[in-house]
């Protein structure tokens, strides 16, 4: 695994990835709690600690970066203070934020966590899902046909937060066929053929029960893929599964199952995005999806072992080959 790995990694700066989708700004606000509000059966939190991340689409493209390719990435921020603090966390990642749309009619979506003790007690969300619509979604097509021609691969990041609705990524996944461009998709809309024509479309096992209308643990795994892969078209289906790694579905091709490789699991917060993100990276790079889904498979390993969204290094990668 060590070879392929370092082959990967002397692949990847070679590449440019596209990651359109959901951006947000992730915020940790961390500190002790050791009595109980007066006002109210709460734990008072002794802040000591905030720090803001990209999340989301821009945690897509952290990694992307984290992997020494090159990310651009595209999406909607509001034209408020989080905004800005996302705009700075992005380039504190070594992304530049010049491709994003400024939307005034829309918050930047943020979820901020609060933790004591290592233990998070709350999370707040400031979002805004209604489909994007009018100047914006004009300004992001165009974006996003200027940058298709000059890419290897591209993301759709969706996290149903109204950035990638059912038309857009039709017609992204259609121009990207066009161009030949390997598209990777992390889904969250229950119509999966919205994404058909992907190359991999990557649920997790919630979602894939959900899109499939079944209960996994009644019908199994496979009754949800039957179900499934029509629908998907020619595109590929691969479906994390937590502790129990990841299942690699191809149309006429018989399945593939990659056991979790994870010493221990800290917080599964953002491992999906790392699982797209080098997935783009492997394809972006030539390889073939099984080899690029190993890739990703491990790199999910080492993400889960952080806490808090963490784009996964190379420097990481490579140990955990080892």
């Amino acid at each position: 695994m060590r070879e392929k790995i370092s082959e990967f990694l002397s692949l990847a700066p070679g590449v440019k990835v596209l990651v359109v989708g959901d951006v947000m700004l992730d915020e940790y606000i961390s500190g002790s709690a050791t009595r109980i509000s007066p006002e109210a059966p709460v734990p008072v939190v002794a802040v000591r600690r905030r720090r803001s991340v990209p999340g989301g689409a821009a945690n897509v493209a952290a990694n992307v970066a984290a992997m020494t390719a090159e990310a651009i990435l595209a999406g909607v921020l509001g034209a408020d203070e989080a905004g800005q603090r996302l705009r700075q966390a992005l380039l504190e990642a070594g992304l530049q934020p010049d491709w994003l749309v400024e939307d005034s009619g829309r918050v930047t979506t943020t979820k901020t966590r609060v933790t004591a003790g290592g233990q998070q007690i709350v999370r707040f969300d400031a979002e805004d899902t209604s489909p994007l619509a009018g100047a914006a979604l004009e300004a992001m097509r165009n974006r996003c046909a200027q940058l298709l021609p000059s890419v290897q691969v591209c993301v759709i990041s969706d996290y149903a937060k109204g950035t990638v609705e059912a038309g857009f990524c039709r017609w992204l996944i259609s121009e990207a066929n066009r161009l030949g461009l390997p598209v990777v998709v992390d889904p969250k809309s229950q119509d999966l053929s919205r994404y058909a024509g992907a190359t991999v479309i990557t649920p997790n096992l919630k979602e894939t029960a959900a899109a499939a209308g079944q209960v996994i643990e009644t019908h199994g795994l496979h009754g949800a893929v039957d179900a499934l892969l029509p629908v998907i078209g020619t595109s590929a289906l691969l479906v994390t599964r937590g502790e129990e790694g990841m299942s690699l579905f191809e149309p006429g091709s018989a399945e593939r199952h990659y056991p979790a490789v994870v010493n221990e699991v800290a917080d599964v917060t953002g491992a999906g995005d790392t699982v797209v993100s080098l997935l783009a990276v492997a394809l972006g790079a030539g390889l073939p999806l099984r080899e690029a889904a190993a890739i990703a498979n491990l790199a999910a390993g080492v993400a889960v072992s952080h806490h808090g969204t963490w784009a996964v290094s190379a420097a990481e990668l490579l140990a955990a080959a080892e």
